[in-house]
C-alpha cells in the first residue's frame, strides 16, 4: 500500500486556520469550471503527501479554475493545484494552494474551507473551440494551461473528487473534507496543454507534471456545503476521521 511520508508539521506551517464549523452552505450560480488533469511524476509522490493519504497509481496532478459571477464575496475567481489520492477507499484531492483574485473571497474560502490561498490574477479565457487558463502571483505567472478541440460531453460523464485541505482547525491540524456539488448545465472536453507551471510558488519544486490525460470545461450551479468531516494527516481514515 502507498502511504504518503511528508511531514504534517512542516506542511501545516503555511496552511490556514478555521475557527469553527457553524457556517452554511454557499451557492455559486453559472460557474465556469476547467479541469485539467496530468500524469505526476512519481518519484516523489509519497514525499507530496502526509500519512493520513494515499498516492494514485499512476500519480495525477490537476489544476481546476473557477470563474464566479457572483458570490456572497462578490465576482472572483479562483486556481486550484491538487494531487489526486484516497482517503481510505475514497477518491479525493489533496490542496497543494489556490490562488483567488478576490481578497474577501480569499478569507472566506481559507476561514471556512480551509483553502490555502494566495492573492494574485486569475483568468479564464474561451476563444472559439479552445479556453485558457492563467493565474499569475506578485507579478510572475505561475500557472497557463490551455485546453484546445473543445467538444460536447454528456453531463453524466462528468466527475470531480472532494479536496482534502490541510488547515489548523478546532481539534488541531485537520484534513479537511470539501465536497463541492456541481448542477453541470453544459459540459465539454478537450486536449490540455500546460505552458507554464511553477511548483515552488504553489507550495513544492517537487511536484512535476509529466504527461496530459484530460480536460473538461463546465458551466454549473456549484454549492459549497458545510464540513462534514475531517482527518487527522497523520493517520490513516479508518482511524482518523471525526464528524465535525
Amino acid at each position: 500500500m502507498l502511504i504518503g511520508r511528508a511531514d504534517p508539521g512542516r506542511l501545516g506551517a503555511r496552511v490556514p486556520t478555521i475557527a469553527g464549523f457553524d457556517g452554511d452552505a454557499v451557492e455559486l450560480e453559472r460557474v465556469d469550471v476547467l479541469q485539467v488533469t496530468y500524469e505526476l511524476s512519481a518519484r516523489d509522490r509519497e514525499e507530496l503527501l502526509p500519512p493520513g493519504l494515499h498516492p494514485t497509481d499512476p500519480s495525477l496532478l490537476t489544476w481546476v479554475f473557477w470563474r464566479c459571477r457572483s458570490s456572497p464575496w462578490g465576482a472572483f475567481a479562483m486556481a486550484q493545484t491538487r494531487i489526486e489520492c484516497r482517503s481510505g477507499v475514497r477518491a479525493r484531492a489533496f490542496l497543494v494552494g489556490a490562488v483567488v483574485n478576490n481578497e474577501d473571497a480569499a478569507a472566506a474560502l481559507a476561514s471556512r474551507w480551509g483553502f490555502t490561498a494566495l492573492a494574485g490574477a486569475v483568468a479564464l479565457r474561451r476563444q472559439g473551440d479552445s479556453v485558457r487558463g492563467s493565474a499569475v502571483c506578485n507579478s510572475k505567472e505561475v500557472l497557463d494551461v490551455e485546453v484546445t478541440g473543445l467538444e460536447a460531453l454528456d453531463t453524466e460523464d462528468v466527475q470531480y473528487v472532494a479536496n482534502m485541505n490541510l488547515a489548523h482547525t478546532p481539534t488541531g491540524l485537520r484534513l479537511v473534507q470539501v465536497e463541492p456539488d456541481y448542477n453541470i448545465q453544459r459540459a465539454e472536453r478537450g486536449r490540455p496543454r500546460v505552458d507554464r507551471f511553477d511548483a515552488l510558488v504553489w507550495g513544492d519544486d517537487r511536484i512535476r507534471p509529466i504527461y496530459p490525460v484530460a480536460a473538461s470545461l463546465l458551466c454549473a450551479d456549484v454549492v459549497l456545503p458545510r464540513v462534514r468531516f475531517v482527518c487527522r494527516p497523520d493517520v490513516f481514515a479508518f482511524e482518523g476521521t471525526e464528524r465535525v
